[in-house]
């Protein structure tokens, strides 16, 4: 073990200083209720004191981890794509499920999502993405990015389908995957306004019927 000379202080022992867990506390709760308040409601039409007074933090608090609005819009962005990014990893990488039964399974997933919420919740991404042209500009290559993620691992999925036999080998799977999106992010829409499942079940019913099968032997 090395002695600290008097120009180099020693290292401190233990965990980190509490304050630095609750900032971590803080920021995470103004990330989380955002998700809460920004999948009920647009980005424009939520305002900073409802977002605050939901995540119980002051304002003088806010501008500690956040310098404005914007960027507090794009950090929910990255929270969201990042826990949106999870829940595709884990369906899409399960073993011992035919690829496109793991797609089946995200669809059920999502449905039940929004049924808990009684279809007042959708997409985040899609949220903002209607409100795009009332948005700062910087939010358009992060919702694209965003897209564009969910699109290659989608592809990847159903590039498996593929190998695994249960999708012709002619077909473009990446068109097939950005048809996809395209489509349940308006049926994430029309289910929030119908609230019913309703939507998602006949856009996920054709999508399948729809996907070019194997010619049989």
């Amino acid at each position: 073990m090395t002695t600290p000379t008097p120009d180099q202080p020693p290292r401190p022992r233990g965990r980190p200083p509490k304050v630095r867990e609750d900032q971590l506390d803080v920021r995470e709760a103004l990330l989380r209720h955002g998700l809460e308040v920004l999948t009920e409601k647009g980005f424009v039409a939520a305002g900073l004191d409802e977002l605050l007074s939901r995540a119980r933090v002051p304002k003088g608090s806010f501008y500690h981890y956040f310098d404005s609005k914007e960027a507090y819009g794009l950090a929910l962005i990255d929270h969201y794509a990042d826990y949106f990014a999870r829940k595709l990893e884990r369906h899409f990488s399960q073993p011992d499920r035919p690829p496109l039964q793991r797609l089946q399974a995200f669809v059920e997933d999502a449905q039940n999502g929004m049924a808990q919420y009684d279809f007042r919740r959708g997409c985040l991404i899609g949220n903002l993405g209607q409100e795009m042209n009332a948005l700062p500009d910087a939010f358009r290559a992060r919702l694209l990015a965003t897209f564009e993620d969910w699109q290659a691992r989608l592809a990847a999925n159903l590039r498996a389908a593929q190998q695994a036999g249960e999708l012709a080998a002619l077909a473009d799977v990446a068109a097939l995957a950005a048809f996809f999106w395209i489509g349940w992010e308006g049926a994430v829409l029309r289910a929030k306004l119908e609230r019913s499942a309703a939507p998602l079940s006949l856009f996920a019913t054709q999508f399948f019927a729809a996907l070019p099968r194997p010619e049989p032997l």
